[in-house]
């Protein structure tokens, strides 16, 4: 049989694009290498699936992707974030919006997000060949002949479209198997890094710190004495560093940089100059002057952290507050306002949420996921160099342009 559209990758990009494609007749088939489909999709959200972020505005959903993002503005004039709740709901998702316009499943469960894609393609007939990898992409005069499968078995198809993602969470499928493939073709690849991963911390005191989280902290990551990046929200101490959604999209700021002589600048109190924490806690301690500098600190954050404030700034925990002297108390302000932490690395694949880097987008046309070198392959969803911070963003890239590459590759 010979294939309107042969997808190779079964994740949410290559379902989008099989779905709008068979929508319209095209017989698709999607070769994916594990087992089952989409099972990428069931570990996004911490496996409730954040769908999407809801932002009507499309430059503004289009600058949350950094430089790159203006590629998707085309695809968002087709496929958004508003097209992609409905969608789902036209498929039995209800969804919600939670804080900072993150949509998810009102089930809380990403599996009924793959239920109702699955679903879908059945009853278009799509055709899922899963449990055998791709060995071979064979191409002749600019096009791609046919698909040579590890049991030696060939798919031929008029179009195909790539969606096999990046090189996050390897054990999922995601291995840049990809990459090689279209190297031969002749795209150019951006450098695959680990992105929106916990940061690995040098200083050693931070394993007494787990478990320990804070909210809204302002972030900043300096080299020398150049802040080349900057984050604001909760943050979770680890065994080996920092993690929680400011330090998971600060990651992403960073990691395309070098990480040397770098460190991360933590402003527990970021809503409270300098002067104004000063004044505050002079006047906490001038209505208990007998209470220790450790209780009088309990209200601000846990015991752990206050040990090892109070240690750096070299002030005796058990010290009367009404005997702290202004130098000890403006040393103290500073380390609350400038908590320093040595930055080792990032966290690699096995640990990121997404990979920064990918297929050179200028090499495709955004008005149809088509490739400007092979006449007849798209490629669409991670593979692509488009990233987003936390929040639905990613899965947008995937739907957006999964569903473009689908009502063009037929």
């Amino acid at each position: 049989m010979i294939y309107d559209l042969a997808i190779i990758g079964g994740g949410p990009a290559g379902l989008m694009a099989a779905s709008r494609a068979s929508e319209l007749g095209a017989k698709v088939i999607i070769i994916e290498k594990n087992r089952q489909p989409g099972i990428k999709l069931l570990l996004t959200g911490n496996g409730r699936c954040n769908i999407t972020n809801r932002i009507e505005d499309h430059k503004i959903l289009a600058s949350q992707y950094g430089p790159n993002g203006k590629f998707l503005l085309s695809g968002f004039s087709k496929f958004d974030a508003e097209n992609t709740i409905e969608y789902f709901e036209n498929r039995g998702i209800k969804t919600k919006v939670e804080n900072n316009n993150r949509v998810l499943p009102a089930s809380d469960n990403a599996r009924d997000v793959l239920t109702a894609l699955l679903i879908d393609l059945k009853q278009h007939q799509v055709t899922i060949q899963t449990g055998v990898p791709v060995a071979k992409i064979n191409t002749a005069d600019q096009k791609i002949s046919q698909l040579v499968l590890a049991t030696g078995e060939e798919v031929v198809a008029k179009n195909y479209l790539i969606a096999t993602g990046g090189k996050s969470y390897p054990l999922t499928g995601s291995t840049g198997d990809a990459y090689s493939w279209l190297q031969k073709m002749g795209h150019t690849i951006n450098k695959p890094t680990a992105a929106l991963t916990p940061i690995i911390i040098a200083d050693k005191f931070v394993a007494t710190l787990e478990g320990l989280s804070f909210k809204n902290v302002l972030l900043a990551v300096k080299q020398n004495t150049k802040v080349i990046a900057k984050e604001q929200g909760d943050i979770i101490f680890t065994s080996t560093g920092l993690s929680g959604p400011a330090i998971i999209n600060l990651s992403r700021l960073i990691a395309a940089q070098p990480i040397h002589n770098t460190k991360l600048v933590l402003d527990l109190f970021p809503s409270q100059s300098e002067k104004e924490l000063q004044t505050n806690l002079q006047t906490a301690w001038q209505e208990q002057p007998n209470k220790t500098i450790k209780n009088s600190l309990s209200i601000l954050t846990s015991p752990k952290f206050i040990d090892l404030i109070l240690s750096r700034v070299k002030i005796d925990p058990t010290k009367k507050v009404n005997s702290v002297t202004r130098e000890e108390r403006n040393s103290l302000v500073t380390a609350l306002k400038f908590f320093m932490l040595n930055i080792s690395r990032l966290e690699g694949f096995d640990k990121a949420v997404i990979t920064k880097g990918g297929v050179k987008i200028s090499e495709v046309n955004p008005k149809s996921m088509r490739s400007k070198l092979i006449s007849n392959l798209y490629l669409a969803g991670e593979i692509l160099d488009l990233d987003g911070p936390t929040g639905g963003f990613n899965l947008q890239i995937c739907w957006t342009t999964g569903y473009v590459a689908g009502e063009n590759a037929i």
